[in-house]
């Protein structure tokens, strides 16, 4: 099954739901039993990934020869290819979202197809050296209290265009960059709408000679205490192959990023389209938020087809 036929199959099934939910609205509340969807759709899981090929206690190249990736104890890795299998076909994401995945890591009890845990997704950023200079004196309190104000404002427009609310809850790790390994790492809470449970953007970047490669974790916030206990091992996993570390940066041929240290926190990234151009995308994962999205492309039909 491809992302188009997932993608048909549950725009079908949101139209059933959302026909069944406004006939219930005109006489008496309704409810209905999703396990039979879930446990389909968990069963696709299990199939695709018997096609997966997992790396472990191994140190492999990756990003076109440019690093090395150690995979750490007790974790397995993918490649560039299964990678987007899991991103696109297994957790329902767009596939722009799989498209410059250079791989992605799994704790071994938690395959891509388990209901929880967490995966972590490997991409590289080329938009030139990151000055790191503002790192030394930056507040990161003050940077906090900024980007809750621009959340702010992005989830009103967020709410004029029928989305869900989204608010910056806080650091869920304070950033920390280790100057001498040009590594930088920090995770924000976020909550969207009602959800009584808030979601985790872990981020680890590792500054190179023409960007940076980043380590985006995703699942949920009950998984921040595992992550933190691996953190050491992760930071140490990449290593920069010659000529494209840090410190092999040459001024007059290559070229300097617009922007710094801050900017990549804050994800001020040449904000393009607000919340959408930041570092760490927000990805689903399991069949929990893929429920999520189909109930609210529900209420959105309603609302295109019925609304103002």
């Amino acid at each position: 099954m491809n992302y188009n036929t997932l993608l048909t199959t549950i725009l079908l099934l949101a139209l059933s739901l959302n026909g069944m939910a406004q006939e219930a609205a005109d006489t008496e509340e309704m409810t209905f039993d999703t396990t039979g969807y879930s446990d389909a759709f968990r069963a696709y899981q299990d199939s695709v990934q018997q096609t997966l090929t997992f790396y472990s206690d191994t140190t492999l190249s990756i990003a076109d020869g440019m690093a090395w990736l150690t995979v750490p104890e007790g974790y397995s890795f993918i490649g560039q290819d299964d990678a987007r299998t899991v991103l696109v076909e297994m957790w329902g994401n767009p596939p722009e979202n799989g498209e410059g995945s250079l791989g992605m890591l799994f704790p071994d009890k938690y395959p891509p197809a388990s209901s929880g845990g967490y995966g972590i997704d490997i991409f590289y950023t080329e938009d030139g050296y990151i000055d790191d200079e503002d790192a030394v004196d930056m507040d990161y309190d003050d940077l906090l209290e900024s980007m809750q104000d621009d959340t702010d404002e992005e989830s009103e427009a967020r709410l004029e265009a029928g989305y869900e609310r989204i608010k910056l809850m806080g650091w869920a790790q304070t950033p920390r960059y280790d100057a001498t390994n040009k590594r930088l790492h920090w995770a924000k809470e976020f909550r969207f709408g009602d959800d009584g449970e808030n979601t985790l953007n872990y981020n680890m970047l590792f500054l190179g000679r023409r960007g940076y490669l980043t380590m985006n974790v995703i699942g949920g916030m009950d998984v921040l205490g595992e992550v933190n206990a691996d953190q050491e091992e992760f930071l140490n996993a990449v290593a920069y192959q010659d000529g494209h570390r840090y410190a092999d940066f040459n001024p007059e041929i290559d070229d300097v990023a617009a922007y710094g240290i801050g900017a990549l926190i804050a994800g001020k990234i040449l904000a393009k389209t607000g919340l959408l151009a930041t570092i760490g995308i927000f990805l689903a994962k399991g069949w929990k938020l893929i429920m999520i999205a189909l109930l609210a492309v529900g209420g959105g039909l309603k609302k295109f087809f019925g609304g103002k």
